[in-house]
């Protein structure tokens, strides 16, 4: 278990560094920012259109990193964070390792009501948001790995360029919310409210879009567009 452990760890690790990596390449190419995806297996017929292959190996990290994700959900918490101050901590974000989420404290935001705030570039890895509400909430940029946003309120929210490695957002609801240029991989959606969503030119795993076009509430139009 332990060597299991610890080769889930490394390929967490690889995952990142490739991403953060595509994030930069993304951004300085020239005319803009590129369109790009998880490419299909060739023996998968279809091929998402308007998308290009990213790189080969993000496929297998971010296979890695969903079983880690599906296994990260049957976590215990513990208590709300005594803290009156501790829903202004995502503000500043915090400082723990993007890959593996690890911290003396954790970034707790349950039951925090941060509508229209401003959490660009915000490190949130490992963050607790369940059962807060973050509606139109500036998200471009953060990176979110490990965080659990189940049964959480994120309307109309910009994802745009965000880190969204293991996130849960399990039962939360994302209507209107953006997800432009967005790295999503190992993240889960079961029960998500996806109405009016947008994934233009996000990157995205091959296990995590399929749960996406699982999803009944993902419009038609972007279904069609990722490929489902």
């Amino acid at each position: 278990m332990a060597g299991q452990a610890l080769r889930a760890s490394m390929a967490a690790n690889a995952f990142l560094a490739l991403v953060l990596v595509s994030q930069v390449a993304l951004k300085s190419s020239k005319g803009g920012l590129s369109r790009s995806v998880m490419a299909r297996s060739q023996a998968t017929p279809k091929i998402m259109p308007r998308r290009a292959t990213l790189m080969a190996g993000l496929s297998l990290c971010g296979s890695v990193a969903s079983g880690v994700a599906r296994a990260g959900t049957g976590r215990k918490f513990p208590p709300i964070d005594s803290d009156p101050n501790r829903c202004d901590n995502a503000l500043t974000g915090n400082t723990i390792g993007q890959a593996n989420a690890v911290s003396d404290k954790e970034l707790d935001l349950r039951l925090c009501a941060l509508d229209k705030k401003n959490l660009a570039g915000k490190t949130l890895s490992g963050g607790l948001f369940q059962g807060g509400s973050f509606n139109d909430v500036d998200f471009t940029e953060a990176v979110m790995s490990k965080a659990y946003a189940a049964k959480a309120s994120f309307k109309n929210c910009d994802f745009s360029n965000s880190v969204l490695d293991r996130v849960v957002f399990d039962g939360s609801d994302l209507t209107g919310s953006k997800f432009t240029n967005a790295v999503i991989t190992g993240a889960t959606f079961d029960d998500t409210i996806l109405t009016d969503t947008t994934f233009e030119d996000a990157v995205i795993g091959q296990q995590d879009l399929k749960r996406l076009c699982k999803n009944p509430t993902l419009p038609p139009e972007v279904a069609a567009e990722l490929g489902c």
